[in-house]
């Protein structure tokens, strides 16, 4: 299950671009609180503060609790902006949720069970259709990550959400199709090595280009007459 994580983080008076841009100098992240039939909320965090926090990976599928002033939050991160030039975080937004909400997120995938594919032993690869997968759940259950194994799996063969099984009370956000997460491929180097064993056996014997081996041997049956 996914930490429960606390920032803290101060009401924001002013609202506009150039306050915004006042509190990135200072620092400072803005940021809005909205949902859950409320009023939304600006805030601004500390810019340190919020970039560890996602340093950890699980920011986006984690459960925040914002910290105003002693008075706690629940939320769900939902979008963060970031600089094109920079990357610095610009703004965030957070859903405000209860408890036991039901949310949507996105979910890391980890394979595993790679010693089991005959795919991968016979010199195949992973392509990765999907690398997190979209889940309803409980705000209070949420994974960290989904494990997704690919023994039995050989080269040519798709992994598709139906074959994996999700914790309980855990769903698929979507239900319309059999999406494909994974296939096994053959590697770069083996489709070459295929290609030019069959190219070689479609070219006829007598179609083969004569090397200087073969030549030398056509001089021998039919040597060069001299003139007397």
């Amino acid at each position: 299950m996914s930490e429960q994580l606390t920032l803290p983080a101060e009401a924001r008076e002013r609202a506009g671009k150039g306050a915004s841009r006042a509190m990135r100098r200072e620092g400072r992240v803005p940021a809005v609180i909205y949902g859950n039939k409320e009023d939304p909320v600006a805030i601004h965090l500390e810019e340190k503060a919020l970039i560890k926090m996602m340093s950890n990976g699980h920011f986006m599928n984690s459960v925040v609790m914002i910290d105003i002033g002693g008075a706690a939050t629940r939320t769900l991160p939902k979008d963060v902006q970031f600089h094109p030039v920079t990357d610095r975080p610009m703004h965030v937004d957070f859903l405000r949720i209860s408890e036991h909400s039901q949310v949507t997120v996105a979910v890391p995938i980890r394979f595993v069970g790679e010693e089991e594919s005959r795919g991968l032993r016979r010199g195949g690869v992973i392509n990765a259709v999907r690398h997190e997968l979209e889940l309803v759940c409980d705000a209070a259950e949420i994974p960290d990550e989904i494990e997704i194994s690919l023994a039995g799996l050989d080269i040519g063969d798709s992994l598709h959400i139906s074959a994996v099984t999700l914790p309980k009370g855990v769903e698929s956000a979507i239900t319309d199709r059999d999406f494909t997460i994974a296939t096994i491929v053959p590697s770069s180097g083996s489709v070459m090595e295929a290609q030019d064993a069959a190219t070689e056996a479609e070219v006829p014997a007598d179609e083969v280009p004569a090397t200087d081996a073969t030549r030398g041997d056509e001089e021998e049956d039919h040597p060069a007459q001299t003139q007397e």
